[in-house]
């Protein structure tokens, strides 16, 4: 059944007009009054809904029955990437959203190719978000997980954090699936540096700052490959795969 984001209140009963883009697609694949779909708002479960008007640009809905259904982990996962190349970006965030990242921070760091002025920083993350949105609804998810604003990395470091925090680095004595395996479920927040890495001073400052080195083993990976191994190995051990 096909599934669809509607940021907006929802109760049995009521007829809702979809928002443009997802009428859109109602339309671009095809979907005529009387199919069912499935629409979440991101306060908690989702609806089953029956399609009862499909127009060019223009569809409603009305909304059938409730489901509690959620998908999340049993403990938060956000996962704080320094900007990488080209799209690798895009590619990071739709997985991470799929193996059940409750939260992303893109991070400024001093070896980061890519640099974004204000205005280009604000249309990549509706960007991201859109993707985000686009992942939730592929993956069966109900939340949306929470898309910080781009964060300088020394600035972000500095402040203050409830979670935990690991910064992955191949100079850590300790790996993250070790150090997991002697922890309970909690909330935590993995660091992730860009290409070639975060620089020595910046792991430094995150140390002093409190958080935890940690390695992904005696391979080095890729900066789009060590968070996304990061949230599986997390999923295996604590639970949530």
């Amino acid at each position: 059944m096909p599934r669809f984001f509607c940021p907006q209140p929802l109760a049995i009963g009521a007829t809702i007009a979809l928002p443009d883009a997802v009428a859109h697609h109602v339309h671009v694949v095809r979907l005529v009054p009387g199919e069912a779909i499935t629409v979440f708002n991101g306060e908690g479960g989702e609806y089953t809904a029956v399609l009862c008007n499909v127009e060019k640009k223009r569809a409603s809905a009305e909304l059938k029955s409730h489901t509690a259904r959620e998908a999340e982990l049993p403990y938060a996962v956000t996962l704080a990437q320094a900007l990488p190349e080209a799209s690798k970006m895009d590619w990071i965030i739709e997985k991470a959203i799929e193996l059940g990242a409750a939260g992303i921070v893109p991070l400024a760091a001093q070896r980061c190719v890519v640099r974004l002025s204000s205005e280009r920083a604000e249309k990549k993350l509706a960007h991201w978000q859109g993707i985000i949105v686009s992942a939730s609804e592929q993956c069966g998810r109900n939340r949306l997980a929470q898309l910080a604003p781009l964060q300088d990395f020394n600035s972000w470091t500095s402040q203050q954090d409830l979670h935990k925090r690991v910064i992955l680095t191949p100079r850590a004595q300790q790996s993250l699936a070790d150090w997991a395996r002697h922890q309970p479920p909690q909330a935590i927040t993995v660091m992730v540096g860009p290409e070639g890495g975060f620089s020595e001073a910046e792991e430094k400052a995150a140390l002093a700052a409190g958080a935890i080195g940690l390695s992904m083993g005696p391979r080095i990976l890729r900066t789009e490959t060590a968070g996304l191994t990061a949230l599986a190995t997390l999923g295996a051990l604590w639970g949530g795969m």
